[in-house]
């Protein structure tokens, strides 16, 4: 199976050709994010309907932690034996995760079952990029990756009032079930025409060292969530856990990526930092407006929405644009407008600018989100061998989740110690500090993303030690005893 490269200038993702994986995919992204969203929004009257409270946590970073393990397994896979497998074994994962929660008689089943979901997200999200990688023409990339970014953005203005709605008048069982029942159909739609275009395997046996660390990034990045709240030595226990993630993730993540070395490592860098900066802010915007300013909760909200609104007008803005020079200029201009609205934003909650302004800082962000984020999908598998795409799809989304996971609570334990020896003031804005350093780097290294690696494809990844090589196998992040 080869890919598409001449596609006439009107083609479209709904084109016989591929409309069912489009249609397929773009739908189970939406399935995907209406479970975050609606979870996030109804998991209180979970906990309170099954006595659970202790587990609350638990049953968010569980998730994260199962699909740190799976991304590392689906990226392998993908590149061992195409994308199907992963695809159908995700599918099936998150369809029982998704029935386990919603039959769930206790709190600790709901963990089970969100775990089993967690392994099932993870997998499809490396599966979806290498499917569509392989399936849809290079041209098409940027308007698929500009529909996911709405298949996630929507869900995210609508999907708890939708949540609400749901636990109010059925029950919170439906906001798993019901997500179970719109996966059916989303199978029948992409199972078949992925299964057409699937590759032979290579029969390459899977590097097993490259799992442990994936184990030990998972188990780190659940521990970060009870150290950022674990009094006094919160510090001590955010920097272990951070230390030991970041150890794993030099393990898991391509030689350089940490170095910011250009190419394909800064893509992968890019994507963790401006993820990381733009939630840690998304936590804290709601909070400051009801907590310092007086806002309403929904009032509050209405910043958020803002920012998802206009990330899904960015993400549309760079799938307009073909021209390659045009599409480098633009990434810049993406992470100059996160680094943009995130310093507004901060000068606001320094009471340099009215309220308002706030809401202005956080739909500049979202914008420059919803530009640069997709383009660093669609860089990854232009410039990934095509022989490596799974693995480096699981490294993009893996440092996105990683990074994401460890700013969140090296922030929440700074505005902690803050709030505690200082005003509230210094406290909030210190997060946005945090996040504008994060966001400035990003901007910095955009450069870099674009060097001879266009033209020459990256090194395969090799082990450090001969006797580690695994047959060939990619293996990420030149693994070392």
């Amino acid at each position: 199976m080869c890919l598409t490269t001449d596609v006439p200038p009107d083609a479209s993702l709904f084109s016989p050709a591929w409309r069912n994986i489009s249609i397929g995919s773009i739908g189970l992204c939406s399935m995907m994010a209406f479970e975050a969203m609606g979870v996030a929004a109804g998991m209180p009257a979970v906990a309170s309907a099954l006595d659970g409270m202790a587990w609350y946590a638990l049953a968010f970073a569980s998730t994260l932690a199962a699909s740190v393990l799976a991304m590392v397994w689906s990226g392998l896979d993908c590149d061992r034996r195409g994308p199907f497998r992963s695809m159908a074994g995700g599918l099936l994962l998150f369809g029982a995760g998704l029935l386990v929660s919603g039959l769930a008689g206790s709190m600790p089943v709901v963990v089970l079952g969100r775990i089993v979901q967690g392994f099932g997200i993870g997998a499809l999200g490396v599966a979806l990029y290498v499917a569509t990688a392989r399936a849809l023409p290079a041209a098409l990339h940027p308007r698929l990756f500009a529909l996911f970014s709405s298949a996630w953005v929507v869900p995210a203005v609508i999907g708890p009032a939708i949540a609400g709605y749901v636990v109010e008048h059925l029950g919170w069982r439906w906001l798993f079930l019901g997500v179970l029942l719109l996966l059916l159909p989303t199978a029948v739609l992409i199972l078949p025409a992925l299964r057409r275009r699937d590759e032979p395997a290579t029969k390459v046996p899977p590097p097993q060292r490259v799992l442990r660390w994936a184990w030990l990034a998972a188990l780190s990045s659940v521990g970060l969530a009870p150290s950022a709240s674990a009094g006094r030595i919160a510090p001590i226990a955010v920097v272990a856990a951070l230390c030991t993630l970041a150890l794993a993730a030099r393990r898991l993540l391509p030689a350089g990526t940490m170095l910011l070395a250009r190419g394909l490592p800064t893509v992968i860098a890019m994507r963790g930092l401006n993820a990381s900066a733009f939630f840690l802010c998304e936590v804290f915007v709601p909070l400051w407006l009801y907590q310092e300013r007086g806002w309403s909760i929904t009032a509050a909200g209405l910043a958020l929405t803002g920012g998802a609104l206009s990330w899904s007008v960015g993400s549309h803005l760079q799938s307009r644009v073909a021209d390659e020079a045009r599409r480098r200029a633009l990434l810049g201009r993406g992470c100059l407008f996160l680094f943009t609205g995130i310093v507004i934003s901060g000068l606001t909650v320094l009471h340099l600018f009215a309220d308002w302004m706030l809401l202005v800082g956080w739909s500049i962000a979202g914008l420059g989100a919803g530009v640069s984020l997709p383009m660093l999908g669609v860089l990854t598998l232009k410039l990934a061998p095509r022989a490596q795409q799974g693995t480096y799809s699981s490294a993009l989304q893996l440092c996105a989740a990683l990074s994401t996971s460890a700013t969140l609570a090296a922030g929440g334990v700074l505005f902690a110690l803050l709030l505690a020896s200082t005003s509230r003031t210094p406290a909030h804005s210190a997060v946005f500090v945090l996040a504008a350093l994060l966001a400035t780097v990003a901007l910095v290294s955009a450069p870099r993303v674009f060097d001879q690696q266009e033209i020459r494809r990256p090194r395969a990844y090799q082990p450090s030690n001969p006797s580690e090589s695994s047959g060939g196998c990619a293996v990420p992040g030149n693994l070392k005893k």
